[in-house]
Order: C-alpha cells, then structure tokens, then sequence
C-alpha cells in the first residue's frame, strides 16, 4: 500500500469465511455445522480480496471469547451455557485477551501460531490487519490461561465488597449473587452463580438484568464511579488502564497494523487521551479506529483521544439507507458532510457492518442494485477510509435464522453457520465467480470497479470537493430528492460524480457556479470529452457557467465523469 492510496477496509468473520458446510442445522454446534480456520486464508483468497480492491482487512472475532464448545481437552475451561450467546458465543464477550478463539484453529495447540502465519500471510498478499479490540467488557467468567508472566489477571486484587473502587478492574453489587430474569440453569453445569454479582456491559450496575442486555458480559471499571455522578478517579493511574496498555502491546507485536476499538464512548475518553500516545511511542503506524455513535463527541475522541478515525454510523450511513429506502432526499448528503465541521476526512465510511442489516436483505433494500448508488458516494465522498464486509459485493442477504441470531437481515456472530454467496464463491478453495448468479458477478465486478477507482484516483484519495446541491434546486432536469452531485479534483484531473437513487433512468442538466471554477482554480470550457471511470464509456460535456452539463443517467445509475483540464 502506497501512502496516498484511500484506506479499504475489508471486514471479515474468519468463523464464516472458510465454512463451506452446506447442511446447517439453527442453533447447531460446533460439529454439526463446522467453523472457519484462520488457515481458510490462503494466498490465492487473500489475492481475491485483495483484487477487489481492499487493502487493510479486519479480522472480527479471532480473539478467544466464551463458546459453548468444549475445549477443555486443550486445558481451557469450559464456559456456563448460560452466560454465552448462541453456540458459537459472541466475539465481543472476551474470554482471554491473550490468547486465539480455538475453533479457528486448524490445531488447537498451535493456533497462536496460526494467526501470526495469518498476519505475515496478509502482509505478502498487499493486506494491512486490524483485529478487535474490546475495551469496554469481558465475558462473565473471563480468566485468562495465557496471561503472560510478570503481568496480572483482571480482577485478581479487586475489593469485592465495594462497589466502586478506582483500584478495581470490576464494578461489584455487594453481597448480591447474580439473578438476572432469565434461567441460569444448565443440566450439565448445573446453575451459575456469581457472587458478588458484577455490574454488566450495556452499564447495567444491577444484579439482574435481562434478556435484551449484555448479560454475557461484565463491565470494566476504568476509574468512573458512575453510582456517584459519574465522578472521575484517574490520579493515580487506575489499574485496569495499565492492563489494557500491556493487552494493546501484546497484540501490536504480533505485527498488526491496527485495532477497530469497540464502543469507544462507554470508556472514558482520558484513558485513550493516555493509551494511544504510549502505544504509538512503540508503534507509530498503527491506527486506531473508533466505533462511535455521538456526534457531539466526535471532535473529543479524534483530537482528545488521539484516534486516528471513526465511524460515520449516525451521519452517513444512516442518511444513505434512508435515501435508499425511500424517506430521506438525497440532498441530505449535504448536511452530513457539513454537519462533520470539518472532521470528513477522519470518519469510516461505510454500508455494511456485523452490526447493520444487509443491503440485500428486506431490512435495508431487498434489491443490492438499488444501494450501487449509496456505495458510489460512500467510496467517492472523501478521502477518508472506507470499509465494506465480507459478502456485500455479492448481495448476500442476511436472512438465515441461524439460532440465537433470528431472522433479523444481520449475518450472525453468535453462530456456527455459512453464507450461500460466500461459499459458493469458495469454490473449494478456487474463489471463483464459476458458482455466482449474473447478478451476483455483476455485483462484484461493479464493486471491483469502483473500489480500484476510489483507491487509486487522486481526485477522490487526495484531491478537493465540491458540493454541487445547493446552485441545483427542484426542476424538470434535477431532482435533489433523487440525485445528487459533486465534484473531487487534484491537481489537472476533474472528476464530476453523479448519482441517481431513482428506479428511472433521468436525463440531467446541471448547473456547475463560478465559485467552483474559483475554488477549484480551472477554467470554464465547452465541448469537453469525459470518460466515465464506471463504463469506460466518453461524452462531450460542457463546464462553463452559461450552459449546463447534459447527460443521461440510467435507473440506479452513477457516472464517475474524469475531464483531463489541458489548457
């Protein structure tokens, strides 16, 4: 990767990727259903993606978190049934913060190994790696075996008759045992008991909460007393903040390139102010990324937190569905980008997650055509990262009921399960398009396309933009509710973006101001020739101020319009 390539994420579950099990069974386990490898990722896999245009890749879930699979034959122990979400168990209920989820691991034994095998293997085939990084809770009964010596458990010195104490790594309800409003009974197990009952992720500082909380998880304690307005204990550093600095450097020299840091705003935004500088120190070309959903604290956690990104969930993200689906104008765009206040460039842009539904599914847009244009502006808006997830560019669908993962349009992490498009892309082994429906291999190469234009054009990875909505209102030849126009230049190159979330085709005329020519210092000029980037198909175009740009554009349709501006 160059250093002025635009950073593309590709987001994968290594427990789905390499399944190529075909017989699922909701809710079947570990051997009924199978599980991907860590080895699943060869080089000619890695190749693919990376011909599709990624070049970093986020491995999710391959830290060990609590399973309902029995591993003790490999002297780990087993976790309560009852306090694991689904078979498979959640990648965000950490069970050893040192160690690899075994059933990733072709050998048990060796599946440290295995994942290092991984991120060298990544690294040759041109990926960059990101893994998880859970700051915020761990699994109910979280005990590491691979605990590095000189280094100390969480929770090993707690006080567990106080509530809150900055030298805890636990948030304690005294003298309670742990009763949530659900069945702590397992046949085999017998019943779990937790005594004292700890505070649970989603800040639940009672002894029982429900179903529809985090209750496979307990919270950390990072000096907050949040009984007691929230009052802040940080001098002396609190313990948990020392033991989470050596987890980040554990894992940095493994040789990843970088950590996506789950639920950033449920930690206090001094202990990443403190963390991220101490890790760089040792590793300046590691990034951090932040899930983050507050926009008032967006500016905190870049320039406060020292992140170097985060997410544009609640801006973005949530603005294109909207417009995809029907409810939202497409000139909302506008306010997004504005309402970032300068922060666009430092925001992960993106359509699908672990967390969203699928675009495919009936949750988002049943047809994956009809969201080509949100994808255009998510990869061409800016010069900032951008991430797509593993079975977009083939428009799987997320609608399995896999088990503890209902039909809910979300491809599962609880589960032991496949994806129909990602296994027949497998291909044993091929990766391959000789399996795929034509809309399926249209999909991919319209992903391929666009990906390599966003990461390799300078316009879109380095240059300027300019917001065309506001000189183009409502007429005959412009529907802001369904189009939107912008344009990206660097240097001698213009690129004119056009996009339309209508079902029909539109024959467009727009109005391009003379601030624009100003503000991106080149001329105006008739009878220009264009050559759109997504079709390789030229036009004459005009850029001048007297007499709009006339082209057609198809239903669902984009054009990536590149001018050459030779004087």
């Amino acid at each position: 990767m160059t250093s002025d390539e635009k950073i593309i994420i590709y987001q994968v579950l290594p427990r789905l990727f390499g399944n190529k099990n075909n017989k699922l069974t909701p809710n079947g386990d570990l051997e009924q259903n199978g599980c991907g490898k860590l080895n699943d990722f060869t080089d000619h896999a890695l190749k693919q993606i990376t011909k599709l245009g990624a070049n970093y890749i986020w491995y999710t879930g391959v830290i060990e978190h609590a399973t309902q699979t029995d591993f003790s034959d490999q002297g780990i122990a087993k976790d309560h049934p009852a306090v694991v979400k689904g078979k498979a168990g959640s990648p965000y209920a950490i069970k050893d913060y040192y160690d690899i989820a075994p059933a990733l691991a072709t050998k048990v034994n060796a599946r440290m190994k295995e994942f290092e095998a991984l991120v060298k293997r990544s690294h040759k085939n041109g990926l960059r790696v990101l893994i998880d990084f859970v700051p915020n809770h761990v699994a109910r009964e979280y005990q590491s075996d691979k605990q590095p010596s000189g280094t100390e458990q969480l929770g090993e010195t707690d006080d567990i008759n106080q509530s809150f104490s900055p030298n805890n790594n636990f948030y304690y309800i005294p003298n309670t045992e742990f009763r949530p409003h659900f069945d702590l009974f397992n046949p085999e197990l017998g019943t779990y008991k937790e005594f004292p009952a700890k505070a649970t992720g989603n800040d639940q500082f009672t002894a029982s909460p429900n179903k529809n909380d985090w209750y496979e998880t307990v919270k950390l304690n990072y000096g907050v007393d949040y009984l007691n307005n929230r009052s802040s204990h940080f001098n002396p550093t609190p313990s948990t903040w020392f033991k989470m600095l050596d987890i980040l450097l554990f894992w940095a020299s493994k040789g990843i390139d970088g950590f996506r840091c789950d639920m950033v705003e449920m930690v206090p935004v001094a202990f990443w102010n403190w963390v991220i500088p101490k890790v760089k120190e040792q590793y300046p070309e590691l990034l951090f990324i932040a899930e983050a959903y507050a926009p008032s604290q967006y500016w905190t956690y870049l320039n406060e937190g020292k992140f170097d990104y985060l997410y544009d969930k609640v801006g973005l993200y949530d603005t294109l569905k909207g417009i995809v689906q029907e409810h939202i104008p497409a000139s909302n765009i506008t306010y997004c980008w504005q309402n970032l206040h300068g922060l666009e460039s430092r925001m992960l842009f993106f359509l699908e997650n672990h967390d969203e539904q699928r675009i495919a599914s009936p949750y988002f847009a049943l047809d994956p055509i009809k969201a080509l244009p949100a994808m255009v502006v998510t990869a061409c808006l800016n010069t900032n990262p951008i991430m797509i997830y593993n079975g977009q560019e083939f428009g799987e669908k997320g609608m399995d009921q896999e088990g503890f993962s209902g039909l809910d349009g979300r491809t599962t992490i609880f589960d032991y399960w496949s994806m129909d498009t990602v296994r027949r892309w497998n291909n044993r082994g091929k990766f391959d398009l000789a399996n795929m429906t034509t809309e399926e291999k249209f999909l991919h190469a319209y992903y391929t396309k666009l990906l390599g234009i966003a990461k390799d054009e300078k316009a879109i990875n380095s240059g300027l933009f300019f917001d065309l909505m506001y000189i183009n209102p409502m007429s005959s030849f412009f529907n802001p509710a369904k189009q939107y126009a912008f344009l990206r230049k660097y240097e001698q190159e213009l690129l004119i973006i056009l996009v339309n979330f209508d079902s029909h085709s539109a024959t467009l005329e727009i109005n391009i101001p003379q601030h624009a020519f100003e503000y991106l210092n080149f001329k105006p000029r008739h009878n220009v020739s264009a050559i759109d980037l997504l079709t390789s198909q030229r036009e004459d175009i005009s850029l001048s101020t007297d007499n709009r740009l006339k082209t057609k554009i198809e239903a669902y349709g984009s054009k990536i319009l590149r001018i050459e501006l030779k004087d």
